[in-house]
Order: structure tokens, then sequence, then C-alpha cells
């Protein structure tokens, strides 16, 4: 075989895009779950990778690219046989061999998402490895090996189907059978929202994985030596793009209208449903075609999460049902309506007839019914076995600590726990306690020593900035400002949460703590209020307390002193 630069360098780039997914789901998955779980999801996320890896090489990529049968390939430990039946013109089996991995580890850890919070980590393990060694690789056959659904012009160009939808189905089955995360439902049957921890970590994840779909659907044409393949190229770049910005913008405009406020979390995830949505058919239709696909998988993502979170109870943290199974389905049906016949079947709208859209469906209801049989019998023998789910104890703690003994994922933002420095050793201090003595020029507190107060504002973070020049004029040295959540009497205005309403709206605040000495503890008081008074609830509370005595540490000057400015 003579190989082409072009399309084997075009390949080689598209499995470093892929790969690099494996990074934007880790970011989307610890994003919008709890903190407390952080370490569990990106290890789950690293590992379903590593653990893929070696199994296709031993076994899935045989069994979905070996020219066997109509419903299975061959078993080829090591990828020895010969696969040029398969092979992409110009491109070298290890250059598709590893373009194919990637692919393969994209499915298996759509599933982390959808189970996270309360799967044991050994359990995840197992069913991970299964999804990579035949669960997909079966069905891959089918579609891209060659199989029959193949033989009958079953079109999926870069895996609605055999990549996403068996993410997707292996999701809704395996967190069926998990059942929902603590707390999650009332005892009215009612859910609750159970926000995600970071949303930049969250949006982050988003734009790599929208990155990295132009070399996931780009790719897939598998060369560029040709202006055929340079012209479709080009065109499943520019349906890709369009398809996720309109379904981006349709599930704003429609979360608006159904919570009265745009949803961030639920917007995000139409961003990758409307890549999942095109990808079976980005080659396949038109801008137009492209631009209907996104919409309508903007539309179904925020009724599907909807539908699985309130009518059927599936807890799915991030969605991964409905953005992958659901919109998988969806992108691969709607193929058959609209493909222009340029590089497949035509759809309906083009005057194909329904037979191409009879098979798209057939595809989609045979891969449903393989994944869902083979992955239920893996989970019930995961189940009956080892476990699937993690104790409560355990989940209520955060699997970070019980599954893996990490205190916490973001060390440097929180304190650490008791025993963090070893038995004996103290931190350096840059000079003695008794150097620091010698300009001390208070005295021993006196019987009738003043009492100093301390006035603490509770106000909106907002109003921070100009509370804190207003405090200045008035000669205030010295202040401490935390961020703090809490409500009052109203117990805060309700919102929405990913369609699921927040019972008890925590408001972020800010506390500001100021110890009075000089300045007449009424004008504090007074000039707080005329600056954070704007006659609407929620303005703050201003608390004042006595002090007993304030000590400087560094001097060890106390009352008065210590509270002057050198």
């Amino acid at each position: 075989m003579t190989y082409s630069p072009a399309n084997t360098i075009w390949v080689l780039l598209g499995a470093a895009l892929v790969f690099f997914m494996q990074a934007g789901f880790a970011m989307c998955e610890a994003g919008f779950t709890r903190a407390k779980n952080t370490g569990n999801i990106l290890m789950k996320n690293l590992m379903d990778f590593c653990i893929g890896t070696p199994l296709y090489w031993l076994f899935g990529f045989g069994i979905m690219f070996g020219a066997g049968t109509a419903a299975f390939g061959w078993i080829d430990p090591f990828i020895l046989g010969d696969y040029s039946h398969i092979l992409p013109a110009g491109v070298p089996l290890w250059a598709y061999a590893i373009f194919q991995t990637v692919f393969c580890a994209t499915s298996a850890t759509i599933v982390s998402g959808a189970m996270a919070e309360r799967t044991k980590f050994s359990a995840y393990c197992i069913y991970s490895a299964a999804i990579s060694l035949f669960i997909y690789p079966v069905s891959g056959h089918w579609i891209w090996g060659g199989g029959w659904l193949a033989e009958m012009g079953f079109h999926d160009f870069a895996g609605s189907t055999a990549v996403h939808m068996v993410g997707g189905v292996c999701a809704l089955i395996g967190a069926k059978m998990l059942g929902p995360r603590l707390g999650k439902y009332g005892k009215d049957g009612k859910p609750k929202a159970i926000l995600g921890h970071n949303l930049s970590i969250a949006a982050l994840g988003v734009f790599i994985l929208w990155f990295c779909w132009f070399g996931f659907n780009g790719a897939s044409t598998v060369g560029m030596d040709s202006d055929d393949l340079i012209t479709s190229a080009g065109l499943v770049f520019f349906n890709t793009n369009l398809a996720a910005a309109l379904a981006t913008l349709v599930t704003m405009l429609f979360t608006w209208l159904r919570y009265g406020k745009p949803d961030v979390s639920m917007t995000f995830n139409a961003a990758l449903a409307g890549l999942v949505g095109i990808t079976a058919g980005c080659d396949a239709v038109n801008p137009f075609g492209a631009a209907i696909i996104g919409i309508c998988c903007g539309f179904a993502v925020v009724l599907s999460v909807e539908f699985f979170d309130k009518v059927v109870k599936i807890d799915d943290p991030v969605g991964a049902i409905s953005v992958h199974g659901v919109c998988g389905a969806l992108g691969t049906v709607l193929t058959g309506f609209f493909a222009t016949g340029v590089s497949t079947m035509k759809g309906v709208f083009y005057g194909g007839g329904f037979k191409f859209l009879g098979i798209q469906l057939l595809g989609v209801a045979s891969t449903i019914a393989w994944t869902a049989i083979v992955i239920t019998l893996v989970f019930t023998l995961i189940k009956k076995t080892i476990g699937l789910r993690a104790d409560a104890a355990d989940e209520a703690m955060g699997l970070d600590r019980s599954e893996h003994g990490l205190v916490t994922a973001y060390s440097g933002f929180s304190i650490l726990p008791d025993g963090s420095l070893a038995e004996g050793e103290i931190v350096p201090m840059p000079a003695p306690i008794e150097a620091a003595e010698a300009p001390r020029r208070a005295k021993e507190k006196a019987p009738d020593a003043p009492v100093y107060t301390r006035v603490q504002i509770i106000c909106r973070p907002a109003s921070l900035e100009n509370l804190k020049t207003a405090m200045n004029k008035i000669g205030i040295t010295g202040m401490t400002v935390t961020n703090v959540m809490g409500y009052g009497m109203q117990k805060g205005k309700p919102e929405y949460y990913r369609g699921t309403p927040v019972e008890v709206t925590l408001l972020p605040k800010v506390q500001v703590d100021i110890v009075v000495s000089k300045v007449p503890v009424r004008q504090v008081i007074d000039t707080a209020r005329s600056v954070l008074h704007t006659g609407h609830i929620g303005d703050g509370k201003i608390f004042v307390q006595d002090v007993e005595n304030v000590v400087r540490v560094r001097t060890g000057e106390e009352g008065y002193d210590a509270l002057q400015a050198e």
C-alpha cells in the first residue's frame, strides 16, 4: 500500500484532538458535581482511557473491524491480522488503530457523569472495561466495520449512535439501577436541586469539547488528499459549529421563557447536545439541515433532562443521558430526513422517500437493544458480586475520601486537617516573640479599661466597594471581609437549577467586621446605612457587639493602641 502523508497526518491530528476530549469530559463532570467527589471524577476519566486502550488493542479492534461475519468481526489479540479491507486510502494500520481507540474511550467515559457521586470505583473500572471490550466493538462492527447495518446503508458518519448513544444507553441503565443520590428526591417524590460546585470548570470543559469536536467529526473524513475530501471536511466543520451554536441559542431562549431566567448549566449542556446531534449527518446534510438538527437538539435536551429528572426519576447529575443518548438518537434519525444524497442516501425532504429513514430508525433501535441488554447483564453481575453503589456513609462523606483517601481535591483553598505538619514540627517565625515585645506600649488591662465595639455588617456583594470607600473616609483603619451565604425572613428568592426549583436559596452575601475604638460607633452605623440603603429587601443587617480586648500579634500592643495605624 502507498501511504498518503496528508491522510495520515489528518487522521493522527484527529486522534490527538479526540483524546483531548477526555479532559473536556473530566472538567464538565467535575464542575457539574460536588467538590467532595472531584478527585473521584478525575480518576475515572483517566482510568477509562487507560483501561480501554489495552483492551481495545487486545480484542476490541478485531471484533469491530475484522472481516468475520455481518454480526461479529474476529478475535485478533494485538491487532496482527489483515485489515486492508477496512483501512482508509493511504492510512497506515496503526494510525487508524489509534484513531479508533480514542473513539472507543469516548464512548466509555460518557457513563461516568450519569453515575457520578455514588458508584464504587472498582465497579466503574469493571463496567468501563466491558464497554471497551465488547459492547462498543460489536455494535461498532455493525455500523463501521462492514457489518449488517453498514450493508443496509445505515449512516452514522462520526458516531452519534455508534459512540454517543451507546454511552448514553449505558448511562441510562446504570443510573436507573444505582438509584438517585442521597437527598435528590423528597418524601413527596419531587426532585431537589443539587448544584454543581464549579461552573467555571464546567464551562472550560464545554469549550474544550467543542474545540476537539472539530477533530472528532472533521477527521472522520480520514483523508485530505483530494478535492472531494477537502470539500467534505469544510462542510463537516461548518455544520458541526452551526448545529452547536443554534442548539445553545435555542436552549438559552427556551429556558429563559420556561424558568424566567436563562439556565446556565442547561445552556452548557445544549452546546454538547448540538454537537452530538450533528455528528451522524455532518457530512450528509447541508447547513440548513444542520441548523434544524441543532434547533431540535436545543429543545430536546431541556425536555429530556426534565423528563428523566421529574417523571421517571432517574438522577443524572450532568445530563449525559439526555445529551448523548437522546440527542445521539435524535441526530441519527433526523439525518434520515435531511440527507441531501451527496455522501449517502437521500432523506425524506430531498426526495429519498422513507426507506433511508427506516434504515436509520432500525439502526438506532437495534443498537439500543444490544447495548441495553448487555450492559444490564454487566451491571447485574457487578451488583450481585462486589456491589455497584457506594455505602450511604461513604456517599455522604464524598467518594474522594472514601474511595481514594483524598481529603480534598482543592487543598490550596481549604484548611488542612490536623496532622498536616509532622509531629513536633513548628512553623519558623521571622522574629522571636521577645523581640516583638520590645516596642510594646500597652499596660496590663485595668479593671476600668474601656470596652471596644465590633460592628458586623451583612450586605450585598455589589455594595462592598462603596462601603469600603465610605468607611475609609470616616477614619476606619481596618476591616475583615468574608464571603458568606445566607437568607432572612423571606428565605431568598426561588430560583431554578436545570429546571428544578431550589427550595431554600442561600444568597451570596458579604460579611464585614469592623472593631471600633476611635471613631464613634453611631457614626459607623449611620454611614453604613446611608451607603447600603436602597429600600428593597436584602439591603442587609448591622450587628453591634462589645469586645473585651484587642491584641496586635506582632508587637503585643493591646486595646486602643492595637487598633491604630502605625
